[in-house]
């Protein structure tokens, strides 16, 4: 039966405002990723495939939890995140929106941005929402044909995506769903026939101890 083992990437530069500054991983962010590779050798997790996107951010996290000793790592840039920096900017200018400098502020736009963008109420988005969901069924189905356990690293938004495809999500459940999800969290989907279904979402189990809770980041 096929796996995919989804991992959002580890906390990255917080303070960023732009797509090109938040695309590193902090000093936080790196440990995250290290704790989660020595659960997953712990556990005896073996991936026979390894997929990463092309983001800095996304590549650091796979590297740093080992991810290369299962298998190589396949770089496939449908794997990468949505450019909420440039979408956030988009809307400022057209509706108004202000770009949020808070997490709460942040829990409020993200809902408000994706409605805007699958309405297609964006003018000129780097991607449209369909093209979003179109690239990220694509590159699922393609791992699901493989053989052998797979590792995606990934991103959040990317993730909700899969959870809107898999369990038919609503655009505002898949905000929802996408605004929980932690850094370095572990996702699985599982082969049920011909489809894809998700049997366990946003497990943090290298971040579990009372020592390691202050690591369970969502930003």
């Amino acid at each position: 039966m096929s796996q995919i083992t989804f991992v959002r990437h580890g906390q990255a530069q917080t303070n960023a405002r732009d797509e090109e500054s938040y695309d590193q991983l902090s000093p936080l962010g790196h440990q995250q990723a290290k704790w989660l590779g020595e659960h997953l050798t712990l556990s005896g997790a073996r991936f026979e495939r390894v997929y990463c996107g092309t983001l800095i951010r996304q590549n650091e996290t796979a590297l740093s939890m080992g991810a290369d000793l299962h298998a190589e790592i396949i770089q496939d840039s449908r794997l990468n995140e949505i450019e909420y920096f440039t979408l956030a900017e988009l809307i400022k200018t057209q509706h108004g929106l202000p770009i949020p400098d808070s997490r709460e502020g942040f829990v409020a736009h993200l809902p408000a941005l994706f409605t805007l963008w699958q309405a297609g109420d964006i003018d000129n988005p780097p991607e449209s929402f369909q093209a979003f969901e179109d690239r990220v069924s694509g590159v699922i189905d393609e791992i699901a044909q493989g053989k052998g356990p797979a590792l995606a690293v990934t991103s959040a938004g990317l993730i909700s995506m899969v959870l809107r495809l898999t369990m038919g999500l609503g655009t505002p459940a898949m905000s929802r769903a996408c605004l929980a999800i932690m850094n370095t969290s572990v996702h699985h989907l599982h082969r049920l026939g011909d489809t894809m279904a998700l049997t366990h979402f946003n497990g943090v189990p290298h971040l579990e101890n009372t020592e390691r809770r202050f690591a369970q980041t969502h930003l």
